[in-house]
């Protein structure tokens, strides 16, 4: 099938909640430096320590083959844009199918580091592909398995970047105006799709940011908002 986005078109499976899964699905979103993993692994802890199955993992990366790919897609040679974002997709497939959905049918909390509205920014937007091909391309690979919420921690891309330690990688590494594309992207789709996106200032204090990001997932968990608000231990 031919479009005008590109040679491919492949049909996008409905996304939204599955009622045969009775976990909770958690995506933490941002520019590099945003504070997603210090997010993600915080909400983890609140959850486990108020006895829920979590299962905290990233993309890409968040399963052996998924290391495999991240080191090629973050740190190969002549990779070129097309090529990355069908690694993105391999990895998200395979994630989900051996390590999310399974959770979910469990009924744990899953909190990733990153998902599908990572490509659409960075390959659709950043790289310029075009954001409804690799959205549907990442819909087709999860057969559009959504979360219930994204937390988008939004920073300044210089600010973000300024953050970072050690060498930058591939995406790291790339110029200020993919960056803007790909901030502005994410922007673009919480405020198309306000019911699952949560957007927080990526430069507060991390105390304030986990408190309202466990206010905003403890009544999908069954826990009253007030104890979401007190439960501070372990924020760093």
């Amino acid at each position: 099938m031919t479009s005008p986005a590109g040679p491919t078109s492949l049909p996008a499976p409905a996304g939204g909640a599955e009622p045969t899964l009775p976990g909770v699905f958690v995506s933490f979103e941002g520019g590099d430096g945003a504070g997603k993993s210090t997010q993600a692994r915080l909400l983890a802890q609140w959850a486990h320590e108020h006895g829920r199955e979590v299962v905290l993992t990233r993309e890409p990366g968040g399963t052996t083959l998924g290391q495999t790919l991240r080191d090629a897609v973050l740190h190969g040679e002549h990779v070129d844009a097309r090529t990355e974002a069908l690694l993105y997709a391999t990895d998200r497939a395979h994630h989900v199918a051996s390590l999310v959905r399974p959770a979910l049918a469990r009924g744990a909390l899953v909190v990733t580091d990153r998902y599908l509205d990572s490509s659409v920014a960075y390959q659709g937007s950043g790289r310029d592909l075009g954001a409804d091909e690799v959205e549907r391309l990442s819909l087709w690979a999860t057969g559009g398995l959504l979360p219930a919420v994204t937390v988008l921690l939004d920073v300044d891309p210089d600010l973000g970047r300024a953050r970072l330690t050690g060498s930058p990688d591939r995406l790291e590494s790339a110029g200020d105006e993919f960056h803007r594309r790909t901030r502005q992207a994410f922007l673009d789709r919480a405020a198309a799709e306000p019911g699952r996106w949560l957007v927080l200032d990526g430069t507060g204090d991390p105390d304030s940011l986990a408190q309202a990001v466990r206010t905003r997932v403890a009544p999908l968990l069954g826990l009253a908002a007030d104890r979401a608000a007190d439960a501070r231990g372990g924020v760093a």
